[in-house]
């Protein structure tokens, strides 16, 4: 495993297991196969109703708490400082865990500065060890990243080939931001895993179109959350880290980018 180090020295997995759309009832099984083939890091969110599978699943798995960085997000609807204390209180009862690796805020709607300052207190109480922000774009990200106690160490938006967020991505470098992705595949969206450029790299080192997205995000230093209910996909979005992308399929799978989201209009 290869390792991003946030701006407060903590050390996050490059690679995780995301479970957006993960049903209540597969998440639970799925969680305990992504920590038997090798997963440490888990990604969730109060609004995928499914924190309470995710936790269960740890437990089960007698994998160490402490060997796992486990992520959960502040819904909109639980914004506002007292709100978001006890959200974040009540997803440590569902996941079962006296502290949290990282919280995010899941968009930057409604009083997210209130929330915000929640969060900071839990880091300085240590319930926390790490706290950012997701889909804030440029405007959003470093106007609270200039007025905030502890500037966001992680900002969850989408990226993949199609939508790659050069003009994003660094900004969040200038800001010392660790740039994590969500749908780093994009769903699949637009015949990605068919686009022949990616087809043609992977023929040379034997990976999969796939592989190859989730190499392309490693060595532009993304933190990727792959998701997939199939054990032997995860086993595959694993394996990555015994090739190197050249320069040349770098610039090639730049060349691909259309610069605008495989979902929604931002």
């Amino acid at each position: 495993m290869e390792y991003a180090t946030l701006s407060n020295g903590v050390r996050m997995p490059m690679v995780g297991y995301g479970v957006y759309q993960v049903t209540p009832q597969e998440c639970e099984r799925c969680v305990l196969d992504a920590l038997q083939v090798g997963y440490r890091s888990l990604d969730t969110a109060q609004s995928y109703f499914n924190e309470e599978q995710v936790g269960g699943a740890i437990q089960k798995s007698g994998v160490p708490r402490q060997e796992i960085f486990l992520t959960t997000k502040v819904w909109v609807e639980h914004y506002g400082y007292d709100a978001a204390r006890e959200s974040v209180l009540r997803s440590m009862e569902k996941l079962r865990t006296d502290y949290l690796d990282l919280v995010l805020l899941h968009q930057p709607f409604g009083d997210y500065y209130g929330a915000y300052r929640a969060l900071e207190d839990l880091y300085d109480q240590g319930l926390i060890r790490a706290i950012g922000v997701s889909n804030f774009y440029p405007d959003r990200l470093v106007d609270i990243a200039s007025f905030t106690r502890i500037p966001p160490m992680v900002n969850q938006v989408e990226i993949h080939p199609y939508h790659q967020q050069a003009e994003a991505k660094t900004w969040m470098d200038k800001y010392h931001i660790q740039a994590e992705a969500w749908a780093p595949f994009g769903e699949g969206r637009g015949g990605l895993f068919e686009d022949p450029a990616l087809a043609a790299i992977g023929q040379k080192y034997g990976k999969t179109p796939a592989q190859v997205i989730l190499r392309w995000h490693l060595q532009r230093g993304v933190v990727v959350i792959p998701k997939s209910t199939h054990i032997e996909r995860m086993r595959q979005n694993l394996d990555v880290f015994d090739f190197t992308l050249s320069g040349e399929d770098m610039a090639a799978i730049t060349a691909l980018d259309k610069k605008q989201s495989a979902f929604f209009s931002y």
